[in-house]
């Protein structure tokens, strides 16, 4: 499977039954999973910790370091996945939505190439 081939939808799905065959929705409540993202989120940064800027794109010449970052990414993805699940939301229209609201807030030819 591949991000080229698989839907939000399908994502959200296996994240559920995942979660439904290990009897853990009694765990996965909406405070429990924002802490989880959290947490696997600090454990993605420390990868990158102490790492200047400009060296941290090396990590994608390291298949070892690449595939530790990428395990940390799916943790932080699969806890996302189960917060959507648990709360209903639509993940494909909220991320629209916070786009459309960031492009009207950060105009293309006013921020371009800017971050302030």
């Amino acid at each position: 499977m591949t991000d080229h081939d698989t839907t939000v939808a399908e994502l959200r799905k296996r994240m559920a039954a995942f979660v439904q065959e290990r009897d853990w929705e009694q765990f996965h409540d909406p405070k429990n999973l924002a802490a989880s993202i959290a947490i696997e989120a600090a454990e993605l940064m420390e990868h990158f910790q102490w790492v200047p800027s400009e060296r941290s794109g090396a990590v994608r010449d390291d298949p070892v370091a690449l595939g530790e970052v990428a395990e940390e990414l799916a943790d932080v993805f699969a806890y996302a996945l189960s917060f959507a699940n648990a709360l209903d939301i639509d993940v494909t229209g909220a991320l629209f939505a916070k786009l459309e609201k960031n492009a009207a807030k950060y105009p293309a030819d006013s921020y371009y190439g800017r971050y302030e």
